[in-house]
């Protein structure tokens, strides 16, 4: 019989261990993994949370069946962002069949199609930036993955209406997701609400003039627009205009976020470590015929992707995932109480000595052939998740960061302002704290090639 897990002492009168979580979240999962093992509670005002902290007990997290561990319920503060009858605001069983329409966007050769315009979007996005200068980083990399996100999923009617002043809309969106929002995100007057509500509309109304633009055309894009127009539910049901609105801003808003956080901190990380870079930067020649990058060789360059690997270990994009706990869950030995919540932390796991060796130290070679430390367990690398609940995009995701840092490093000499770059705890998707920013001088070599005429230029 499984007993109680056991609670990590400390924390203060209700709010529990709430203030050193959001402290340094790691530091404190990881004191609770040393003292009381892979199972562990922590007190988060008031609620009991248990905490699943290595490879095996994150197995059992992300295997658990939705009527035993929901993520419906914690993740309820998302639906004034996507809507009513979506994601998580509907069944576990209509959300699964929601998920399955984006499948036929993210196949191989829809990525392939998917090349040339992401390649476009992050030429045009460094045409502005001149010879020399200097950027905010993490805004930059925001930017440009709304962009290159929109232009490959929504198609280039949406792009061309999404110009750089309205790419905020996306952190609007963000900014709704807070404290307030994990109690009720239909409070009134709360400012972040409503910024978040108007840019809802905002880019509801936007999707809803490409989507009529898109019926009225006899030719298809191929993309995540088109599959949801062509979609049916197991009863036969097409989809509501409702519907395909809100799994469009899902579908983007999570994308992009998690994708601009990871390119951020690669960059962080290659430029803090130049000796790793320098490698990056030889791998680029090698097999590039001309200036297009093929997917075949974004797909050759194994160097820079095991240092978009390690971005994800030390800094992934989500801190902490979630689940309420419908019914008593056994994992192993020990107990999570139905009522409660239980958690698994990206960010803590992928700093386990006894998973990662010398878990804090750069080493993108990890990952390499012979070594590969994340293989060496299920469910030990969980920064797209794990089990039946890994992010579809992933594959989509690291192509995007591979072709914004070829196409960037082959283009400039890159630069940091600053160092010692620390995670920013305060923000739902955990990217560098202010300032980061990035230095840039262009490269003198042969002309670039130019994006294709009216594709990929801000409008």
């Amino acid at each position: 019989m499984s007993a109680l897990a056991p609670m990590l002492p400390g924390g203060l009168p209700w709010l529990g261990h709430a203030l050193a979580l959001r402290r340094d979240p790691v530091a404190l999962l990881l004191e609770g993994r040393a003292r009381l093992g892979d199972v562990f509670a922590i007190r988060l005002a008031g609620t009991r949370v248990t905490v699943c902290l290595g490879p095996r007990a994150q197995g059992a997290f992300f295997q658990a069946p939705e009527t035993r561990l929901s993520a419906r319920d914690v993740y309820r503060f998302t639906t004034p962002i996507f809507g009513r009858g979506v994601v998580y605001d509907t069944t576990p069983e209509m959300m699964d069949e929601q998920m399955g329409f984006l499948y036929p966007a993210l196949r191989d050769d829809r990525l392939r199609a998917y090349t040339r315009a992401m390649q476009d979007e992050v030429e045009a996005f460094v045409t502005g930036w001149g010879d020399e200068g200097e950027v905010d980083l993490a805004a930059a990399m925001n930017e440009l993955t709304v962009f290159v996100a929109s232009r490959c999923l929504v198609g280039e009617e949406f792009r061309r209406a999404l110009t750089p002043d309205l790419a905020h809309l996306f952190h609007d969106l963000e900014g709704g997701i807070n404290l307030l929002g994990f109690i009720n995100p239909w409070l009134p007057l709360v400012p972040a609400f409503r910024r978040r509500d108007r840019a809802r509309a905002r880019l509801g109304a936007m999707i809803r003039t490409a989507l009529a633009g898109r019926r009225a055309r006899a030719e298809r894009s191929g993309d995540f627009l088109d599959a949801l127009l062509d979609a049916r539910y197991a009863d036969g049901r097409a989809l509501s205009d409702d519907e395909i609105v809100g799994l469009l801003v899902a579908t983007i808003f999570a994308g992009q976020h998690t994708s601009a956080v990871m390119a951020t901190w690669t960059a962080v990380l290659l430029l803090e470590h130049p000796e790793y870079l320098a490698r990056v930067l030889d791998e680029q020649g090698e097999g590039l015929d001309g200036e297009e990058v093929t997917l075949e060789h974004l797909r050759r360059l194994a160097v820079l992707e095991r240092a978009i690997k390690e971005a994800e270990r030390l800094h992934p994009p989500l801190v902490m995932l979630m689940r309420r706990v419908a019914e008593d869950f056994p994992i192993g030995d020990r107990l999570a109480p139905a009522g409660g919540l239980a958690m698994v932390s990206p960010a803590a796991a992928h700093r386990l000595p006894d998973v990662f060796a010398e878990p804090d130290r750069f080493d993108p070679d990890r990952f390499g052939p012979g070594r590969e430390e994340d293989r060496r367990a299920r469910n030990a690398l969980i920064g797209f998740g794990g089990g039946h609940h890994r992010c579809i995009g992933s594959a989509f995701a690291q192509q995007q960061i591979k072709m914004i840092w070829s196409v960037i490093l082959r283009r400039f000499e890159l630069s940091l302002a600053s160092s010692g770059h620390r995670p920013d705890y305060a923000t739902f998707v955990v990217g560098p704290q202010a300032p980061c920013r990035l230095r840039y001088r262009r490269r003198r070599r042969v002309a670039v090639v130019a994006p294709a005429a009216g594709v990929g230029q801000p409008a």
